[in-house]
């Protein structure tokens, strides 16, 4: 089965075909960064009309760079939420009526089951079950996977997520957008162990998170500073360390609330070096997807939703985008 995989819940158009017997074909992605970055986040507007402009001659692109044609395909997938209302219509109401015109089957991609499955695209791929930690823009979650379409929520951001954290943290401290890499770079610069600061949650049970008081004391440290270029290091390099140690130990407890050995990283955080180092020292197999497919991309909603299709699910003839969508809804 040949299925093509749109992507368009924010700031990237994606697309990609991935075959049932042959694996992912080829994909192709535009970014909408240098868009957004003087705004110091994503406009949705702006992210909608780009989207229209961008994904059908990605399309083009991407049939002629795997020598395909548009009647070759078998089913077609497209991120229908959680997103931007507006950019989620551009994909939905594409790979909708493509489907329709073509007389095959589409169906609606949960875009947060995509980062989770976006680990499956590698060799070998993670063994089930096992724990996800999706860090992925405005989400936070970790998530018991027993098998696929089998999704049970343990813990997740009650206020701001890690990566709106790491981007309003940066915008703060005038490191620019997208938050996470600018971060990661200056810390490169920080000083160990200059300023300690709060890991969140982390001092009572469970595994919820909230990353926003951790926010307001990283400006409160960055007021009383003086605003140095190395204070800018030192407060980027605590604040990430603080994230990275909280997410580690949140991890680690999930692990052992379900006895599980196998844990699974997806989303842009999941990029962060820092990140990966220390949870690679969990007594656990941990699995990440290659650095491009960390971040929004085409492969991880082709692969989620030929999955779905290879079981016979499919979207009647009309447009439903779903802003907000419970992955345990699924």
């Amino acid at each position: 089965m040949l299925v093509l995989g749109i992507e368009s819940s924010c700031d990237e158009s994606a697309v990609a075909l991935y075959d049932t017997k042959k694996g992912l074909l080829a994909h192709q992605l535009y970014s909408q960064v240098e868009l957004h970055a003087e705004y110091g986040g994503v406009v949705p507007e702006l992210a909608s009309r780009d989207h229209i402009r961008k994904i059908t001659p990605l399309i083009q692109g991407l049939l002629k760079e795997a020598d395909l044609t548009l009647q070759q395909l078998d089913g077609i997938a497209y991120t229908a939420g959680p997103g931007l209302i507006g950019a989620l219509m551009v994909g939905t109401c594409i790979g909708r009526s493509l489907a329709l015109g073509l007389g095959i089957p589409a169906v609606a991609v949960h875009h947060m089951e995509g980062h989770l499955l976006a680990p499956m695209l590698e060799t070998p791929q993670p063994q089930l079950p096992f724990i996800a930690l999706l860090v992925s823009g405005g989400h936070t979650l970790l998530v018991e996977v027993k098998q696929i379409g089998e999704y049970k929520i343990l813990g997740e951001s009650l206020d701001d997520a890690a990566g709106e954290a790491f981007d309003k943290t940066a915008k703060m401290l005038g490191l620019g957008y997208p938050g996470g890499p600018a971060i990661a770079e200056k810390a490169k610069q920080g000083r160990e162990g200059l300023y300690r600061f709060p890991r969140p949650m982390t001092n009572r049970p469970g595994v919820d998170f909230s990353f926003s008081g951790l926010k307001t004391f990283t400006l409160t440290t960055w007021q009383k500073s003086e605003q140095t270029e190395q204070d800018k290091a030192d407060i980027a390099l605590a604040f990430q360390t603080a994230v990275v140690d909280t997410l580690l130990i949140k991890c680690k407890r999930a692990l052992k609330q379900t006895q599980c050995h196998n844990l699974v990283i997806a989303g842009g955080v999941g990029a962060n070096t820092a990140l990966r180092e220390k949870l690679n020292t969990l007594d656990a197999t941990v699995s990440f997807p290659r650095l491009e497919f960390c971040t929004d991309n085409g492969a991880m909603i082709a692969y989620a939703g030929s999955l779905r299709l290879a079981k016979g699910e499919h979207e009647e003839a009309r447009i439903t985008p779903k802003p907000r969508w419970p992955i345990a809804d699924l």
